[in-house]
């Protein structure tokens, strides 16, 4: 018996209710120039507080020295194996469906970026120095008032946050299994969209096109004068939580990617506003209509990207500012953790372990201290695979019936 089939065969409905709160890039490291972690300097009594109380650990998306995508990641916490070739699924379909686009069998989806390029073509900012939503916007308009098609293949484009948005391709024969243009560095030129089969090869000339007319229409930009494409996909099926856990769950996400994610998996998706307080009041307003919680919080990753602790530190001193809200709604079951590590000094995803913590009446507690890397190492969970993480919530709350006689 597959051990998904197992979980299937064990969940059972109950009125228990579970919150999993996911700060993104949660995780970081000590170094000689800065000897403690962000999670040790911040001032968070309240996580400190409930850390006490939990069964704590890390968690690693992937295994031993991965570094995760931010998809792979999520699928991992929501209990399905990141390396199954079911949930390979690309950046662009998981952005397209938490921008509400409505995918049809065939489209292709990409994650696009507006960048920067100087006059002799090289990156000199991957993300055209993080230009606001409006422009960002702006420049979809343009582009799609410009390029509605590639030669037979109709173009979608719709802006996401800041300098992101999504182009969706939709014709005949096309492939998403194309590579991404972005080379993840600056100072070089923007990599040409390779088929990684003969099946993409129509796929990749399509997307080279549109890539120079796009550069065409932004050359006048003083910003935003390139694109950089990523996470090529098409839309698969995945088996929903519902259908393997039992749950009603909802995801309640500021950002595209997260809601695709939640949307895959079969999650209802709330819009919420961009503030860590809306999140938090849209989990109070639906309390009465869900047994699982899934909240993002952002800008504890961008920070981590954008190498600035202190940005860090300020957005988990917020967070912690509302966890007597969540705790006043008496849920059952509490999880908080991130996806994966950012740690600032990288300035990137890391394979980190991340901080865990698991709360309910039954989970035991430990001896850990303080919501840390360093306390968190020293709980009785250990290192382990985010993926379990759904079968601890769901025994902690009551959700998964005895395994044999």
């Amino acid at each position: 018996m597959k051990h998904s089939d197992l979980l299937k065969m064990l969940s059972q409905k109950t009125d228990s209710k579970i919150v999993l709160l996911v700060l993104d890039g949660l995780g970081g490291i000590r170094t000689k120039e800065r000897p403690k972690t962000e999670l040790e300097l911040a001032n968070i009594p309240n996580l400190n507080a409930l850390a006490k109380e939990s069964l704590c650990g890390r968690i690693m998306p992937v295994s031993y020295g991965i570094t995760p995508g931010s998809g792979p990641a999520h699928f991992s916490l929501f209990g399905y194996d990141p390396t199954d070739d079911q949930i390979q699924i690309g950046r662009g379909v998981l952005e397209a469906l938490g921008l509400d686009m409505k995918l049809q069998a065939g489209d292709v989806a990409t994650r696009c970026n507006f960048a920067t390029i100087d006059e002799k073509g090289l990156l000199t900012d991957r993300r055209a120095g993080r230009i606001p939503t409006e422009e960002c916007v702006r420049l979809c308009d343009l582009l799609s008032a410009k390029i509605k098609k590639v030669d037979d293949v109709k173009v979608i484009i719709k802006p996401g946050e800041q300098y992101r948005f999504v182009v969706v391709f939709r014709g005949k024969k096309l492939d998403g299994r194309i590579k991404d243009t972005d080379p993840q560095v600056t100072g070089v030129k923007a990599l040409a969209a390779v088929a990684a089969n003969t099946a993409s090869k129509r796929m990749a000339l399509i997307a080279n096109k549109f890539i120079v007319k796009a550069n065409q229409v932004l050359k006048s930009e003083l910003k935003a004068n390139s694109i950089l494409m990523r996470g090529f996909s098409v839309l698969p099926h995945v088996p929903s939580m519902t259908e393997r856990f039992n749950i009603t769950p909802v995801c309640i996400a500021s950002y595209p990617l997260y809601r695709g994610v939640a949307s895959v998996v079969g999650m209802d998706v709330f819009h919420t506003g961009m503030e860590i307080s809306d999140e938090f009041q849209t989990l109070k307003e639906n309390w009465s209509k869900y047994d699982f919680f899934f909240m993002h919080i952002k800008k504890t990753d961008s920070y981590g990207e954008d190498g600035n602790p202190e940005g860090k530190m300020k957005i988990l001193e917020e967070v912690d500012k509302h966890i007597p809200m969540l705790r006043e709604l008496h849920p059952d079951v509490i999880m908080v953790t991130g996806d994966h590590s950012t740690p600032p000094p990288m300035k990137s995803h890391s394979w980190h372990p991340v901080p865990f913590m698991i709360y309910s009446a039954v989970c035991s507690f430990d001896d850990t201290q303080a919501f840390n890397e360093v306390e968190c190492s020293k709980g009785q969970l250990g290192n382990f695979p985010s993926y379990y993480i759904m079968e601890l919530a769901l025994a902690n709350a009551g959700k998964l019936k005895k395994f044999g006689a």
